[in-house]
């Protein structure tokens, strides 16, 4: 038996109803009339302050989400993703990255089996490893200290770690043994092949990341990487002594749920970190996948970063509707996706530490809520997760911000920045330089959602203004400060958005946790490799198909 969709519901329709008026009122006319309107749509939790003045709604606006919120039950939704209940109902299972920022003393029993120890058995694994890297004392094949790290990932292997490590750089620990960590995740080899030209392999270690072992893009990246290896070590010239399970020994760590597979692929037992079938790998930072954050900035901080983000599932878990931020900043999407027909979002960090954060988040939401079926098998009749994009603000105002401007397309925009930062700058000179850059950061921030907000009434000038030179304004926008860029700080803000996922994929009734869609393009790859590489029969391929494989095979020939 089917169950109305979430549109044929009556707070839908009501804010349906409400949307007609409201799409006629312009963001100035909000501001003017209610004085005191950030602090009233102002929330604050876990270092976060979250600015949802900017959205074009009125505080009925919200009440009406907020009923909606109740009515697709979204307090129940969010007690059984924290509890460990089977909410991703595609493939039977919880989705529990949660509980790998869950701390020791915690308990989640969970079908039985509490899982705390396992995660921090892991952690504790992870730790361990990491010291051996900073004390310079995990040695390659030839007894040379590793000072390299090449992290061998795709997709939530690749983004989440890269993500972090580049917005976290400032915490790299001081006093240990240099390890860089660098990463590979295309297909096509060209970043491996740069750092295989650079990189020394006497003391390179390659860190295998893959949930199944299975991907491709990764396993092609690891079999060049090996044989790099393996030629440059045991080859004419190489060590004497040095034998291929040396090389693979010291050389390579593996990261999956499948330890059969790393085991077949020549990882050692003891240098294998554990990944749980009940984390998605665009969930998966918190974990062995985090490895490489770890190796970057230390255990300690890493730990940091966890409690961050458990502050935040605190938050989520115990905050009342109206004012836990992951529920609001998703109800904001809501009302722009499917009331003001917003389809756009664009993530603007104003810091160059979050340089790969919209990219980190264009995976995170529209690998999770880019669906078009319920939970019941229905087709949805209404929209779920719009285009996502972004860019460091800074540099986004001479690139795309005259779209946002003045444009034909209506746009949701988050501003993303910290409150303070180069406080800690030793030469007083140098940190004054920096603080005033900082500022001016900032100034840019507010005057950029100002702008996008009012439009011309944010220019005072003398006389009408040429038509080229009219910004209509009205275009929508929430703020993130953090009071600073911290591990900890971090892992709040990566958490909120995950909890925003979750709470609009539980009003828009689709599974944010599986991803179909990415597998069949894996299995059509994969067959079209096979004839690429075979010569196999292309007839009953389509035309457009068949003209690129033909010259595919022509270019093979004739080189």
């Amino acid at each position: 038996m089917t169950h109305p969709t979430i549109d044929q519901r009556d707070a839908w329709q009501a804010l349906a109803r409400h949307a007609r008026e409201m799409r006629t009122t312009h963001l100035s006319e909000l501001f003017a009339g209610a004085s005191g309107r950030h602090g009233a749509f102002t929330r604050r939790a876990a270092g976060l302050t979250l600015d949802l003045s900017k959205q074009r709604w009125s505080d009925e606006t919200l009440d009406r989400l907020l009923d909606l919120a109740r009515e697709a039950e979204v307090p129940e939704a969010i007690r059984a993703l924290l509890a460990g209940e089977r909410v991703n109902r595609s493939e039977d299972r919880p989705a529990l990255h949660t509980a790998l920022r869950l701390p020791a003393e915690a308990s989640l029993v969970v079908e039985g089996e509490d899982l705390v120890p396992s995660v921090h058995a892991t952690l504790d694994r992870m730790a361990t490893m990491v010291e051996r890297f900073h004390a310079g004392q995990w040695r390659g094949a030839t007894g040379k200290a590793i000072r390299d790290v090449v992290n061998l990932g795709v997709g939530g292997s690749d983004l989440g770690p890269l993500m972090v490590t580049h917005a976290l750089a400032d915490y790299r620990p001081r006093g240990v043994h240099a390890v860089d960590v660098h990463f590979a995740s295309t297909m096509d080899g060209s970043q491996l092949a740069d750092y295989l030209a650079r990189l020394n392999p006497e003391t390179t270690l390659f860190v295998l990341s893959s949930k199944s072992f299975t991907t491709i893009d990764t396993l092609s990246n690891a079999r060049t990487a090996r044989d790099w290896l393996m030629a440059r070590l045991m080859g004419e010239g190489g060590e004497e002594g040095v034998d291929a399970e040396l090389v693979m020994q010291q050389h390579f760590i593996g990261i999956s749920a499948s330890p059969e597979k790393m085991s077949e692929w020549g990882i050692a037992e003891a240098h294998q970190l554990e990944f749980w079938e009940w984390v998605g790998g665009r969930y998966s930072l918190w974990g062995g996948i985090g490895l490489p954050i770890a190796l970057a900035v230390g255990m300690a901080n890493f730990r940091e970063l966890l409690a961050g983000a458990h502050a935040l599932d605190s938050h989520f878990r115990e905050a009342p509707l109206e004012d836990n931020l992951p529920v609001l900043l998703a109800l904001a999407g809501i009302w722009n996706v499917n009331f003001l027909d917003i389809r756009a979002h664009s993530i603007l960090p104003y810091d160059g530490r979050l340089e790969y954060f919209a990219a980190y988040l264009e995976q995170l939401e529209m690998e999770s809520n880019g669906k078009s079926v319920t939970h019941d098998g229905q087709a949805v009749g209404y929209s779920t997760c719009p285009v996502l994009w972004g860019q460091l603000g800074p540099n986004a105002q001479h690139a795309f911000y005259q779209l946002l401007h003045q444009g034909t397309q209506a746009v949701e925009c988050d501003f993303i920045a910290p409150l303070v930062r180069y406080e800690d700058v030793e030469d007083p000179a140098t940190r004054n330089h920096l603080m005033g850059q900082h500022r001016l950061t900032l100034a840019n921030c507010f005057a950029q959602s100002r702008a996008l907000m009012l439009g011309d009434e944010a220019i005072e000038e003398d006389g009408p203004r040429p038509v080229h030179k009219r910004y209509r304004g009205n275009q929508p926008s929430s703020t993130l400060l953090l009071e600073r860029l911290t591990p900890a700080t971090l892992g709040a803000l990566i958490a909120l958005y995950e909890h925003k996922v979750f709470v609009q994929a539980t009003i828009w009734d689709v599974n944010p946790f599986d991803q179909w869609g990415v597998e069949l393009g894996k299995k059509i790859a994969g067959e079209t490799q096979r004839i690429l590489e075979h010569h196999a029969d292309i007839t009953t391929m389509d035309d457009s198909t068949r003209g690129l494989i033909e010259a595919a095979w022509a270019a093979e020939r004739g080189s």
